[in-house]
């Protein structure tokens, strides 16, 4: 149908927009120069936005025009993400870090031992002085940019909240009974391919440059894998908008309603009924509904928080959202700083592999409860068995990991021989070493070399570097005196732009990392389906909806707002070395502790999930104690049935019995009767 279609590519974009944005976390944090704390806020603007007007919109859009609703928020989406997408455009060129002079000839040799910030003069990249009395320097470094991206990313969330609940009633309401539930797996399964095109779309769009098409790529000094490298971000926003307001179409055109299917009864109702008696019928109903549910709410909602079984299994689910969207939202930042990978690839990873196998698993959990038919006790043993075993994958993850890099003055010395085994965050001092005290080097500076002996230094100046060769990413640092320290004389000084990269066993422990995530993401995932459908069975069918709406407005209060900034803020502690602005103050953080980002951000995961499955454990056994009694009483019942249907049948077969044995008598007595009369008369 029509508007089956029209509603399967509004949910795809929404889908689509919604993981974009997971996927350019690592982009918006360096491009706006932000903390993980603040970037999980603007993630969880969207949730902001979306609860604000969920309830009001479920409750009055289903008496409102729906399709034009559904067009509304599909528009709205539509606004918040050109607004996100346009930001990028008010901003400038990005400029960052570095000492390389991109139009140097060949032959030009840096000076890098010395102070860049005063000796170096570069046209279109440079490092500028952290001067806290600049004039106008907060609007040259845009720091208050990411409000915009923020409010984009709100309004997005306040478009989407007719759409979904809107859209499916609106579909149940006109469609077969029989044919509704196919209609609404279309839908989830067209749905399921929005959040893999996302990932998609990010890994393609983390590849571009930010300012590609405006900026001289040969001038660029940096790659993709590199700390500062930000992509082109603002293009997929920019996309997904376009898909949005495509998908808002549809919706104009829509009636209001529509006959139901296999319904030839149907008649148009005449206008005027509809303009004249119909109008003020249906706002008298309306008052009258109004008042009724608002005296019914309370206690409705009492009675649902009153029931154990529900409230227990709504204390696991909030638990369990936590730990998803604090997964999904720095998955692909913890692939980038724990195994080295690029953010375009770390996305087009988890958009081909993981997702999939999340796809496959709900699919096939259904399919399970569809094929044995199982119940509800049972489906909640399925959800927490197919949970654990996906719990125990996860702490298999604490052993897949690679060591943090060679850093001098963070994680290793500057002879590379005495590994710190808990760097602390950054403090200037500790990147000064007698091989580079005479170089007046600034400790804010973060463009890093990697010298022959595997070992990173934060620049070229703190590696103590005296010439150089080559221009632009070719550049080459000749006689760096820190490098000569860490290896025996008369081997070679010199070291190349970027970071060295990791160790080749961290590429075997990326391979078992990448195969253990995605069967945890399948098993888990198998358990969606028995877990969704404990919810509607183990409460009375007049508060289904009720608990429904509730469990996704507690869950996303209490999960989709604080997860990504407590989980921001914690990733922000493993932090080693931060930016500094140009206006004084700390911007995104340059490298992690990759050991404490793994223990706090897997640990953290664990521990939520870990705690959730207590209160499972108390939901199977509430469940079992309120079914056994529910079976109870049926067989109770059943034997009090049999037992009065067994007496009964005994009491019509003795009645017929006597009522045999019973007439032959009566003819006796006829007949001895009759015969002492006639003895009598004769």
């Amino acid at each position: 149908c029509d508007h089956t279609s029209s509603l399967s590519f509004a949910y795809f974009s929404k889908a689509l927009t919604g993981t974009y944005m997971k996927s350019s976390v690592t982009q918006i944090e360096r491009r706006f120069d932000l903390s993980s704390t603040h970037v999980g806020l603007i993630d969880g603007s969207f949730e902001m936005g979306n609860l604000l007007f969920l309830a009001v919109v479920s409750h009055f859009g289903a008496q409102l025009h729906r399709p034009r609703l559904i067009a509304a928020g599909c528009l709205l989406m539509a606004v918040g993400a050109l607004l996100t997408g346009l930001t990028h455009f008010f901003m400038g060129f990005y400029k960052y870090d570095t000492v390389i002079q991109v139009l140097q000839s060949s032959n030009v040799s840096i000076p890098a031992c010395v102070d860049p910030l005063k000796t170096v003069d570069m046209p279109e990249i440079q490092i500028e002085p952290s001067v806290e009395g600049n004039k106008g320097c907060e609007r040259e470094s845009s720091s208050h940019m990411w409000i915009y991206v923020f409010l984009g990313n709100a309004l997005r969330g306040i478009g989407e909240t007719p759409v979904t609940p809107l859209g499916i009633s609106y579909i149940d309401d006109f469609a077969k009974a029989e044919n509704s539930p196919f209609y609404i797996a279309c839908l989830q399964t067209i749905t399921l391919l929005g959040p893999m095109f996302g990932f998609l779309l990010g890994s393609y769009c983390a590849k571009l440059y930010v300012d590609v098409g405006y900026v001289d790529m040969e001038s660029v000094t940096i790659t993709p894998k590199d700390s500062r490298w930000v992509g082109a971000w603002w293009l997929g926003f920019l996309i997904s908008s376009s898909l949005l307001l495509v998908s808002s179409i549809p919706f104009w055109f829509l009636p209001r309603s529509l006959p139901k299917q296999g319904d030839e009864t149907d008649t148009p109702t005449p206008p005027s009924l509809t303009l004249d008696g119909a109008e003020s019928a249906q706002s008298s109903n309306q008052t009258i509904k109004l008042t009724e549910i608002a005296k019914g709410f309370l206690p409705s909602l009492k009675r649902l928080l009153g029931t154990p079984t529900y409230f227990l299994f709504l204390c696991a689910a909030i638990l369990k959202f936590n730990s998803f969207i604090g997964l999904l939202t720095f998955k692909a930042k913890y692939m980038e700083q724990q195994f080295g990978q690029s953010a375009s690839r770390a996305n087009f990873l988890i958009g081909v592999l993981n997702l999939p196998a999340v796809a496959v698993g709900i699919f096939l959990g259904g399919l399970l409860m569809r094929r044995y038919k199982l119940s509800v006790v049972s489906g909640a043993q399925l959800s927490f068995a197919t949970s654990f075993m996906g719990y125990l994958l996860l702490l298999l993850q604490f052993g897949t990991k690679c060591d943090n890099r060679p850093v001098a003055g963070l994680t290793v010395s500057y002879n590379g021989s005495a590994s710190r085994q808990n760097p602390v965050s950054y403090n200037g001092e500790m990147l000064f070493s007698d091989c580079n005290r005479d170089c007046s080097c600034s400790p804010n500076e973060w463009d890093p070399v990697c010298s022959d002996s595997g070992i990173t230094y934060v620049s070229p100046c703190m590696a103590g570097c005296l010439d150089s060769s080559g221009r632009g990413k070719n550049t080459v640092f000749h006689n760096c005196s820190c490098a000569s320290t860490s290896y025996p004389p008369g081997s070679s000084t010199s070291a190349r732009l970027g970071q060295c990269p990791h160790a080749k066993d961290c590429s075997r422990s990326f391979t078992s990392y990448m195969a253990v995530s995605v069967l945890s993401s399948f098993i888990n995932s198998l358990g969606a389906t028995p877990g969704y459908m404990v919810i509607i069975r183990c409460i009375t069918p007049d508060l289904k909806s009720l608990a429904l709406g509730i469990q996704t407005l507690v869950t996303r209060t209490l999960g989709g707002i604080p997860a990504p900034v407590y989980f921001g803020a914690l990733i922000d502690s493993t932090c080693l070395k931060w930016s500094i602005k140009k206006c004084g103050g700390k911007g995104a953080c340059r490298i992690y502790d990759s050991n404490m980002y793994r223990i706090i951000f897997l640990g953290l995961i664990t521990c939520l999930s870990g705690t959730s499955y207590f209160f499972m454990i108390a939901v199977i056994v509430l469940l079992k104690r309120q079914f056994w009694k529910a079976d109870r009483d049926i067989k109770l019942q059943q034997r009090k049935a049999s037992k009065e249907s067994g007496i009964m049948v005994q009491l019509e077969t003795q009645e017929k019995s006597g009522a045999g044995s019973t007439s032959p008598k009566l003819s006796s007595d006829k007949t001895d009767s009759t015969g002492v009369g006639k003895d009598l008369e004769g």
